[in-house]
């Protein structure tokens, strides 16, 4: 069970003694209230992770305290009701009003702590829900075996253990989410919340309450999804769209470890693993105004750059299989296999919607295609596009004849290679598994000879 912070409401101190006893000896770290008022003062100190609440109070009763603390029937935190004496009334009133299980008192250990457990885990469960109805993506691994994405999951498993920020960048629909959850999850706040926020998300009249938390003149907290994501990660999507006040709010938070929520007047503690993503480039944003350059240095401690599709091609077919085991398994759809064709079609596709595009095809053909193999036809049609890959003003195209599309395809390789190596035909020579001299004649033959090709002593 992982450990969460749990307050205990209880107007009787040897009760409230024993069950954060027991409680503790299970890691949770657990905060004792002994009235409403200090129940509500415990809550806006630090958000709880469960909250079991005696019925009787000296000041207020629980039934009326849930009530507060819940908004359209749902609470922030799963409440388990304790009493020995309530009425049938009350029992239904509290789980109208959102309480997760009533407990009658004495309290049996083994009961508690499984009810505890089986709320922590209902909630846990409650968020994953929601973040997918918010658009967020299932806990894949990247997919690839490609050198570049190697060593990004080389650079994410260094970092994974460290408590710095990190900045993900990449072009829209590259996986920069994708690596954002991967580097959660092999963090220590693996067990931990999750949160992503988009800036472009925030509602346009109170983005600093829903970023940070706000308090009212009564006394009600809402929490922030900065405060949210303590014990584990925030993820700040679109970093760049944030406005100059929230970014410098935000690196407040970040130097101090601790945030004020609008209308607040004490300091919440922050333990949080922060991750800023943007498709755009800061430093131009930084010489712009647009964003402040404190927050930005505070940010690039560990720059992560994602590589556009294009860069790693070769990841195609697996990424492919990936998608189309998750589509049949998750979703129902029908099983199909990609032919050889069909595959080298998208590896000569520009890919300008990156990972997020191939994965839309691949649904998109699951859904609409009848037969059982994929063909180079049907790829064609859904891509929309001429099967041609424009590299330094030449193209491949699938209407000529097989040596003529050969020949382009091989003038359009070892141009790019030589760029890549600086012109060395030795360097090219090894990277292709060609021979030297036969590189050099078929470099002249296709007019790439010394026009391209550094000449190089033997």
């Amino acid at each position: 069970m992982k450990a969460s912070h749990i307050l205990v409401v209880d107007d009787e101190p040897d009760i409230a003694a024993l069950i954060s006893d027991i409680l503790s000896e299970e890691g949770h770290s657990v905060a004792i209230a002994g009235t409403a008022e200090q129940a509500r003062t415990a809550r806006r100190q630090r958000r709880p992770d469960l909250i079991l609440l005696d019925i009787w109070l000296p000041d207020t009763d629980g039934v009326t305290l849930l009530k507060e603390w819940s908004e359209a029937g749902v609470c922030e935190a799963p409440v388990i009701m304790m009493s020995g004496h309530a009425t049938l009334e009350t029992a239904i009133e509290a789980t109208r009003l959102g309480a997760y299980e009533f407990l009658e008192k004495p309290l049996s250990t083994a009961k508690l702590l499984v009810t505890v457990a089986r709320a922590l885990e209902a909630d846990a469960l409650r968020r994953e829900n929601v973040g997918l109805r918010r658009g967020q993506p299932a806990g894949d691994d990247p997919v690839g075996s490609s050198p570049a994405l190697a060593m990004l999951r080389t650079q994410v498993e260094r970092i994974a253990g460290r408590r710095t920020a990190v900045l993900i960048t990449g072009e829209s629909g590259s996986g920069k989410e994708t690596f954002a959850r991967y580097l959660h999850r092999r963090s220590p706040r693996a067990d931990g919340p999750f949160i992503v926020v988009g800036a472009a998300a925030l509602t346009r009249e109170h983005p600093e309450a829903e970023l940070f938390g706000a308090e009212s003149p009564d006394g009600r907290v809402r929490y922030g999804w900065i405060e949210r994501a303590n014990g584990g990660t925030l993820l700040l999507k679109d970093v760049a769209d944030l406005d100059l006040g929230i970014q410098a709010r935000l690196l407040t938070a970040l130097e101090g470890h601790s945030t004020l929520r609008v209308g607040g007047s004490e300091l919440v503690r922050l333990d949080v693993q922060v991750i800023a993503a943007t498709r755009q480039n800061l430093l131009e944003a930084v010489r712009e105004g647009r964003f402040r350059d404190d927050l930005y240095y505070h940010l690039n401690v560990v720059p992560l750059a994602v590589p556009p599709l294009r860069e790693h091609l070769e990841d195609i077919p697996e990424l492919v299989q990936h998608y189309l085991d998750r589509f049949v398994s998750n979703e129902g759809l029908p099983a199909r296999r990609f032919s050889a064709g069909a595959l080298a079609r998208l590896r000569l596709h520009a890919w300008p919607g990156n990972v997020r595009e191939l994965r839309n095809l691949v649904q998109r053909l699951l859904i609409l295609g009848g037969e059982d193999n994929v063909e180079l036809a049907e790829v064609e049609q859904v891509l929309g596009t001429p099967a041609v890959a424009p590299t330094n003003g030449f193209s491949i195209t699938f209407d000529l004849p097989l040596r003529e599309a050969r020949e382009q395809f091989e003038r359009v390789y070892l141009e790019h290679q030589l760029q890549v190596y600086g012109g060395s035909v030795s360097r090219v020579a090894e990277h292709s598994g060609m021979e030297r001299t036969h590189l050099y004649r078929k470099l002249r033959a296709l007019g790439l000879g010394p026009r391209q090709g550094r000449e190089e002593p033997g």
